[in-house]
């Protein structure tokens, strides 16, 4: 047994395809399915079942598999660590990150980050949150940055601060001359709201409940994005990080508005697998993540 062969099998398993495991092995199907079938012979046991469709792992299989991804990722820092020892600009760094985080402030993050360490390739995707902590469990991302976040046995948390929440709404919307603007004066106004089982949707309801204050929701979307351009139309207002409308506010297509009572924030931070060693470009970027302003929104 070696490194390839556990690599091929894990990337088979996490891909849920032979096909796509052998290609980002680089390897032929026929290849990675041998590989896995003397995998098998070696250990005794059957690892897959394949009269399944897809196919599933039996109980030795994912014991292997979980145990193989934990000797890859410990055989992957050694390596990078080692590459880096006498380069500790060089590496690659791989970032999950929700769609709030990553399109309204990781891109400048990773400019001031790619001037102090030009030689670092990092990969960031934007992801749900649910996604960003199943990838950290299979190792597909080296941390992830997200709102709210939540530790597990096999999560670490590093705080990074508290976004505070705005009340944006169109120029011509009947509060935008307000300097600041309480939850109360919200009650009966059109409201743009996220999806229901977004944990940023549930803080804003409780707040919203604990002032009595109840607003007209005309539409729910999952991303912001979607939710600045319905604001944009005039179809309501939203409460949003202030990072996100930053850009909109200086072009005066969208008007962002403190709120005073009580104030509204988005608890952010890194998460990341318990024990993760993390390579000298990897701590230099998540030193830039820290100092970041994230509670201003302030760039």
């Amino acid at each position: 047994m070696n490194i390839d062969t556990m690599r091929i099998f894990c990337d088979v398993v996490l891909h849920q395809s032979f096909s796509r495991g052998a290609l980002v092995n680089d390897v032929s199907q026929s290849a990675a399915t041998q590989s896995i079938h003397r995998l098998e012979r070696l250990l005794g046991v059957q690892l897959v079942d394949r009269s399944r469709r897809p196919f599933i792992l039996t109980p030795e299989g994912q014991i292997c598999y979980n145990g193989f991804r934990g000797i890859l990722e410990s055989y992957d820092t050694v390596i990078a660590t080692l590459q880096t020892l006498n380069d500790k600009e060089r590496g690659n760094i791989r970032i999950g990150a929700t769609y709030s985080v990553g399109l309204h402030v990781m891109g400048q993050v990773m400019r001031n980050f790619i001037k102090s360490c030009p030689k670092t390739k990092v990969n960031l995707e934007l992801m749900h949150s649910d996604r960003v902590y199943q990838s950290l469990l299979t190792s597909e991302i080296d941390f992830g940055v997200v709102s709210y976040p939540t530790a597990g046995a096999e999560i670490t948390i590093v705080p990074l601060g508290a976004e505070k929440m705005v009340y944006v709404c169109n120029p011509d919307h009947d509060l935008a001359g307000q300097k600041f603007i309480s939850l109360e004066q919200l009650h009966g106004c059109n409201f743009i709201a996220f999806a229901r089982d977004r944990m940023v949707r549930k803080e804003i309801d409780r707040h919203l409940r604990q002032r009595l204050t109840s607003v007209h929701i005309v539409a729910e979307y999952e991303n912001i994005e979607t939710i600045k351009q319905a604001v944009e139309v005039g179809l309501g207002g939203a409460i949003l990080p202030a990072n996100s409308v930053r850009v909109e506010v200086q072009l005066g297509t969208l008007v962002s508005i403190p709120i005073s009572s009580p104030e509204i924030v988005q608890p952010l931070g890194i998460v990341h697998k318990q024990g993760k060693v993390f390579t000298p470009a990897m701590t230099e970027f998540i030193s830039h993540l820290t100092e970041w302003p994230w509670n201003n929104g302030e760039t």
